[in-house]
C-alpha cells in the first residue's frame, strides 16, 4: 500500500500584540514537506509543494511537529466511549494550559482502562483547520501521528530551528523522547544538559538532520546518525499512534471514496465522459421508446385481426361489443350456437353431471342433493372418507375439472388453464 506522509507546518505562536490573520489568508502560499513510500519502509520520493500538488497515494499520514503536542501520564478512567473524552478532561483539567474546549486529546494505542497510559494533547481548532485545509485540496488524511512520543529506549534528535517572530537567528534544537515524556529545547544554554542524563543511557538512539550533524557531534562528543527530515517523517508514520480520535475521528472510507469519486466525476477532465454517458442514456431512452411503440403497433395489429375474425365469424355481433371485448363476444356467440344445436357446454348441468358420474365411487350411494349454478355443481358428500374424496378429485382433475371439498359437500367447476387444485 503506497503511503504519502505530510508534515503539518509548526503552529505559529502569536504574541498578544500581534493580529491573527484570517484563516484563508494565513494559508496563502503554504507549502508542505512530504515523503512517499511504496510500503512504509523505503523512502520513494520527497519534496515540498502546495497541498493541491501533493502526490496521490493509497494512504495519507499527517505528522505533527515536536512542539505542537504535549504529553500527560494518567491512569485511564473507566468510562463508556461516549463519555471517555469528558472523563479525560476531568482528569487533566489542572494539567492543561488551554481551555478544555480548545484541546484535542488522543489516547495511546495500547491504553487499557484502569492502567497508566499516555495522553497526547494539542490545539483542537488548529488541528481541525489544518486537516480542513488539506481536505479542501482533496488530500484526505487517514492518520495523524506525532513525530516523537514517549519511548524506551530514549531517542535524541537534533535539527535546525527556524527564526521566531522577534527575529532570532536559526539555531539547533534537541528533541528528547524518553520513557517519562517528550521535550524540545535549544542547545544554547544549559537546559539541554540538564535534560539529558550524564552519561546518557548507552542504548540511546541519536540522530540529526544533515545541517545539525556538526553541532550535534560537538555537543555529544561522538558520532551521530544522519536522518533527513523525510526519513524521520516516514519513521513516525510507522508508529501505532493515531491522533484522529473523538471529534476528529476519520470518516468512513466508503463515504470518503464516494465523495472523491463525485468530485472527480465533476472535474473538467471528466467532461467528455459525462457527455458520453448523457448521450448513451439518451440513446437508450430513445431506443426503449421506439421498441415500445413497435410492440404497441404489433398488439394493435393482432387485436384488429382478432376483431376482424370475430366480426367475420359472427356477423350479427355488435361492432362495439367486439371492440370492447372480442374474446367475450366469441364465447357468448359460440355458447348461443351450441345451445341452438342442442349440444351442452362445459358450464351446463348435463356435462357436469356426466363428469361427476364418471368419477363417482362404486361404494357410495346415489347423491342426495344437488345444487347447480352456471359453471358450478355442488353435491352432498356426507360420510365420504378422505381416500374417497382424494380419488374423486384425482379422476376429475385429469379431465380438466376442479373439485373443492368442505363441510360434507363437493363443488365441481371447470379448472382454469394453469391452475392446480
Amino acid at each position: 500500500m503506497s503511503i504519502l506522509v505530510v508534515q503539518i507546518p509548526a503552529r505559529l505562536r502569536q504574541h498578544s500584540t500581534a493580529v491573527s490573520p484570517e484563516p484563508d489568508e494565513s494559508r496563502l502560499g503554504v507549502e508542505y514537506a512530504y515523503a512517499t513510500s511504496p510500503d512504509g519502509l523505503v523512502l520513494e520520493s520527497q519534496g515540498r509543494c502546495a497541498a493541491s500538488l501533493l502526490p496521490t497515494k493509497t494512504s495519507v499520514v499527517a505528522v505533527l511537529s515536536d512542539a505542537d503536542v504535549s504529553w500527560h501520564r494518567i491512569t485511564l478512567p473507566r468510562a463508556p466511549s461516549a463519555r471517555l473524552r469528558a472523563a479525560l478532561v476531568g482528569v487533566l483539567e489542572d494539567a492543561l494550559l488551554q481551555d478544555a474546549d480548545d484541546v484535542h486529546l488522543a489516547l495511546a494505542p495500547d491504553a487499557v482502562a484502569g492502567q497508566p497510559t499516555w495522553v497526547a494533547a494539542c490545539s483542537r481548532q488548529w488541528l481541525r483547520g489544518e486537516l480542513a485545509a488539506l481536505e479542501k485540496a482533496d488530500v484526505f488524511v487517514d492518520r495523524v501521528v506525532p513525530v516523537a512520543w514517549p519511548d524506551d529506549p530514549p531517542i535524541g534528535h537534533f535539527s535546525e530551528t527556524e527564526g521566531d517572530p522577534i527575529g532570532q537567528p536559526h539555531g539547533i534544537a534537541l528533541h528528547w523522547a524518553h520513557a517519562d515524556g517528550v521535550a524540545s529545547v535549544r542547545l544554547q544554554g544549559g537546559l539541554a544538559r540538564a535534560l539529558v542524563p550524564s552519561p546518557s543511557p548507552p542504548e540511546t538512539r541519536w540522530s540529526a538532520t544533515p545541517g545539525a550533524v556538526a553541532a550535534a557531534e560537538q555537543w555529544l562528543g561522538g558520532p551521530v546518525r544522519v536522518m533527513p527530515p523525510a526519513q524521520r517523517m516516514l519513521q513516525a508514520a510507522r508508529s501505532l499512534w493515531n491522533l484522529r480520535q473523538f471529534e476528529l475521528a476519520r470518516r468512513t472510507r466508503s463515504a470518503r471514496a464516494l465523495r472523491d469519486s463525485l468530485r472527480k466525476f465533476a472535474s473538467p477532465s471528466w467532461r467528455p465522459v459525462r457527455i458520453g454517458l448523457v448521450t448513451l442514456v439518451a440513446a437508450q431512452l430513445l431506443s426503449l421508446n421506439l421498441w415500445a411503440w413497435h410492440q404497441r403497433d404489433a398488439l394493435d395489429a393482432k387485436r384488429a385481426q382478432m376483431q376482424a375474425l370475430v366480426q367475420t365469424t359472427y356477423p350479427n355481433a355488435s361492432a362495439q361489443d367486439i371492440q370492447r371485448d372480442a374474446q367475450a363476444v366469441m364465447q357468448r356467440e359460440s355458447q348461443a350456437l351450441r345451445t341452438l344445436a342442442g349440444k351442452p357446454g362445459d358450464a351446463d348441468l348435463e356435462t357436469m353431471l356426466q363428469a361427476a358420474a364418471s368419477a363417482w365411487p362404486n361404494e357410495r350411494p346415489p347423491v342426495d342433493t344437488v345444487r347447480f349454478e352456471p359453471g358450478r355443481l355442488t353435491l352432498s358428500a356426507t360420510g365420504w372418507s378422505e381416500p374417497q374424496v382424494a380419488q374423486f378429485r384425482s379422476l376429475l382433475r385429469t379431465a380438466g375439472w376442479n373439485v373443492e371439498a368442505s363441510e360434507g359437500k363437493l363443488t365441481l367447476s371447470r379448472a382454469r388453464p394453469g391452475s392446480r387444485s
